[in-house]
């Protein structure tokens, strides 16, 4: 099939009938097509995190602690990146086909990191193993619209979701134990028999029917795509440092993706075949589907990466203690999004569940902002377990109605929009809260802003160093801080919510 015969204005006509493609043949449709896209998902969402409780450990063997961040870093962007163009190119080549690409790639990817001696050589092959785990994310989304008749895809994009958060919950958990008995090279090494397991399931998808014909790749897209998400990314990251002297240097980052918007823009106008078809981004229930799952991205990364440092610093708990009062926080994010999707499945409505689940989120986003230093660490946990049960509600949703606008053609282009709008709207949403934090503190105390700086950095012990006078007043400013750090979150729901109300496709 040519690329260059897809015609994205007409995927507004065909509706939901575009996407209603056969169901895989024979057998139970869950044992056939889930734990083929299961799986990949799994290894791509878990590298995200895995790594974190790594780090020191790598630290302490390589060296080079000024560019450790780059292990994380590099693997984000890279997976960025590649979640569109294996999206085309799934497309036009098959989706199974790049399947078995993105999994040698990442395979071959995690030999070369748990090989590497240097922390550039690592941050090297993290790039290469992003650009794997990009298509992994990626596809196993657009396979589940391939193989999956419409109105059963939300109990699937439920499971999907419940894995991504399972994988990511687990993966720290995970990281410290490999590190700790089997070394930092384990942690990457542990992806060979997993992927290979995962090789083996994905030949049992089914290979559909893809048309013929010269295969046309915007290679010049390609590359203004990437020069605008590489200094979007590093100023997002940038930003969470608390640091007033690398504005300037966010500044540039920020001008320079701004120039290679309006050049990818530019060329996605004119490409025979764009690498993002513009004309299917312009229809509302895309844009605004993708910009609600940006909110809910930002949203729920934001409560993950912020939570932990509010009650190990503010209410003095262990890190064992943190890990046991986050269950419900992580938990009610999959049960949120298994309970959805079985409930599209059943009724073919989708807007109405975020619609009311990002309500309580937006109310119960506020209450935190407002009474958290009056709850107890008994009743905090399961209120943020509700809050994120019922954020959960959106994911699939989001998954749901880009594949069904989109159609057969363009499963991939929307799976990885999606994927893109989720990467953008985490690190833009941790960014925001950060800085939000750092400012409010900065405008009360510096000092005390210079502390939570190092705490991000060091970890609550550095509360210990300080007189006990002092902490308390350190302690109870970060807690008035955070305040405004929910109320930015409830900002995150009140969008998320009224893009909800606004997307055209209410039903399948």
């Amino acid at each position: 099939m040519s690329s260059a015969s897809i015609d994205p204005a007409a995927a507004p006509a065909r509706g939901v009938a575009a996407a209603d493609v056969p169901p895989v043949p024979g057998g139970n449709l869950f044992l056939r097509v889930f734990p083929s896209i299961m799986l990949p998902m799994f290894l791509a969402a878990l590298d995200q995190t895995i790594v974190a409780t790594a780090l020191p450990a790598i630290v302490g063997e390589l060296g080079d602690v000024e560019r450790i961040s780059w292990i994380v870093v590099s693997y984000l962007v890279a997976s960025t990146i590649a979640a569109p163009v294996y999206g085309r190119l799934g497309d036009v080549l098959g989706r199974k086909r790049m399947m078995f690409l993105a999994l040698s790639v990442f395979i071959a990817a995690s030999v070369l990191c748990a090989a590497a001696a240097s922390v550039i050589m690592l941050a090297l092959a993290r790039i290469l193993q992003g650009l794997g785990g990009g298509g992994l994310m990626t596809l196993s989304q657009a396979l589940i619209g391939e193989s999956v008749p419409p109105r059963q895809r939300g109990k699937y994009q439920g499971y999907l979701s419940a894995t991504f958060v399972c994988a990511s919950t687990f993966g720290p958990v995970a990281g410290g134990y490999l590190t700790q008995h089997f070394g930092w090279q384990s942690v990457f090494l542990v992806n060979l028999p997993l992927g290979l397991v995962a090789v083996g399931l994905a030949m049992r998808l089914p290979r559909m029917h893809v048309g013929g014909g010269r295969l046309q790749f915007d290679i010049w897209g390609t590359l203004f795509f990437a020069a605008f998400v590489v200094p979007l990314l590093l100023a997002l990251e940038q930003a969470q440092r608390f640091d007033l002297a690398v504005l300037p240097a966010m500044a540039a980052l920020l001008a320079a993706a701004a120039g290679a918007l309006v050049l990818l823009l530019r060329q996605e106008r004119r490409a025979p075949a764009p690498l993002l078809p513009l004309a299917l981004f312009r229809q509302a229930a895309i844009w605004r589907t993708d910009l609600m799952a940006a909110c809910l991205a930002g949203a729920t990364i934001s409560l993950i990466t912020f939570v932990p440092v509010y009650l190990q610093v503010v209410r003095g708990t262990s890190p064992s203690e943190t890990g046991l009062l986050l269950l419900p926080l992580t938990a009610g994010i999959g049960v949120g999004s298994l309970f959805t999707g079985r409930m599209i499945a059943a009724t073919g409505r989708t807007t109405i569940f975020p619609e009311i689940g990002l309500s309580f989120s937006l109310g119960l986003s506020i209450a935190f902002a407002l009474l958290a230093p009056r709850l107890s660490l008994g009743v905090l946990p399961w209120l943020l377990g509700v809050t994120a049960l019922s954020f959960g509600t959106g994911m699939p949703v989001v998954q749901m109605t880009v594949q069904t606008i989109a159609g057969p053609k363009f499963l991939g282009a929307a799976a990885a929009s999606v994927q893109f709008s989720r990467s953008i709207g985490a690190a833009l949403g941790t960014a925001m809260v950060a800085t939000v934090l750092f400012a409010v503190l900065s405008r009360t105390d510096r000092d005390t802003a210079a502390h939570f700086a190092d705490i991000m950095q060091r970890g609550a012990q550095v509360l210990v160093q300080l007189p006990q006078e002092r902490r308390a007043i350190v302690q109870a400013q970060i807690a008035d801080a955070f305040r405004a750090a929910f109320l930015m979150i409830a900002g995150f729901a009140g969008c998320g919510l009224a893009l909800s109300w606004a997307i055209p496709l209410k039903r399948l």
